[in-house]
């Protein structure tokens, strides 16, 4: 099982504090890679300070500030930027970082956060998602010296130089959520990787089973893509260690416990088995106390090792 760091910096959370996440994730040597969410507004009972930051720039300064850790989005918000901005973007932080960027894309659907930073909130999402992983993906596989076009419903580009290249021959593409017709199908056409945030084991298995279908319905193998969970994270080396933990992230542990990875190391251990046996691959281990690096270690001192 494939550990990894996911962070929402829009709860409150500074360049320099990420910095210290990914840097101790990167150090500790067990988790393949540092992603953060892509949000302007926070959510719930916190104060959000210092404010907002900005998933791609930070992660162009992670790509210089760190060397080994793989970095992305779950999920860059579509609403947020226009395709063609967008693949120069991640072209651009892919060869910052040396060939290390992974690009989750997702439709957006925080209507409160456009309101509050004028960003259009268009009705029709889905459609748009789709003209938008086709042109990224198109602009980045068009070979050198041709030229790239797309005619659709939202966007045309006439012309495109199609430049810059990122640095990987393929830069990993995520798709992820429930829906249960459309989402399969669009992760069958542009996927490496698909992804449920936050969901129980039945729909996870449930849903894994719609995407394997629309993938060899696509012609690929079900195996090509690799399938993956979002899920938050609170462990303790004891009771008292786990009610801290859920106390500082303002939940209620049997409430995580029921819907997330909490508990002892051992606890941890045997529900990201049960994952793994629905067909999890990949486990994104959502961090809220983004002070608490301690966390961090437990995970890699106690719970890695026991995953094989």
């Amino acid at each position: 099982m494939d550990l990894r760091i996911f962070t929402e910096p829009q709860q409150g959370a500074s360049y320099d504090t990420l910095l210290r996440v990914a840097r101790t994730a990167e150090e500790l040597g067990v988790f393949s890679a540092f992603f953060r969410s892509d949000h302007y507004l926070k959510m719930g009972d916190v104060d959000g300070l210092p404010g907002p930051t900005d998933a791609w720039i930070t992660l162009a300064g992670l790509a210089r500030d760190t060397s080994t850790i793989r970095l992305g989005t779950l999920m860059t918000a579509g609403t947020f930027r226009l395709p063609g901005v967008t693949a120069i973007q991640v072209a651009q932080v892919d060869a910052m970082s040396g060939g290390r960027v992974e690009f989750g894309l997702g439709a957006g659907w925080y209507e409160a956060e456009h309101t509050a930073y004028g960003i259009p909130f268009p009705k029709e999402k889905f459609g748009r998602l789709e003209e938008q992983l086709e042109i990224i993906t198109g602009l980045w596989r068009t070979k050198l010296g041709d030229t790239f076009d797309f005619a659709g419903k939202y966007y045309t580009l006439t012309d495109s130089p199609a430049l810059p290249k990122p640095v990987q021959e393929r830069i990993p593409v995520l798709v992820g959520g429930l829906g249960p017709k459309r989402t399969p199908a669009l992760a069958a056409r542009f996927a490496d990787e698909f992804n449920l945030p936050f969901a129980s084991l039945d729909d996870t298995a449930a849903q894994f089973g719609r995407v394997r279908a629309a993938v060899e319905q696509a012609g690929r193998p079900a195996d090509e893509l690799v399938y993956s969970n979002a899920l938050v994270l609170c462990v303790g080396r004891d009771d008292a260690e786990v009610a801290r933990r859920a106390a500082a992230i303002g939940r209620e542990v049997a409430e995580l416990k029921a819907n997330g990875l909490a508990g002892t190391p051992d606890e941890v251990v045997e529900k990201i088995g049960r994952y793994a046996a629905v067909g999890s691959q990949r486990v994104y281990l959502q961090v809220l106390d983004l002070g608490d690096l301690d966390h961090l270690e437990l995970v890699a001192s106690r719970v890695a090792p026991q995953l094989g």
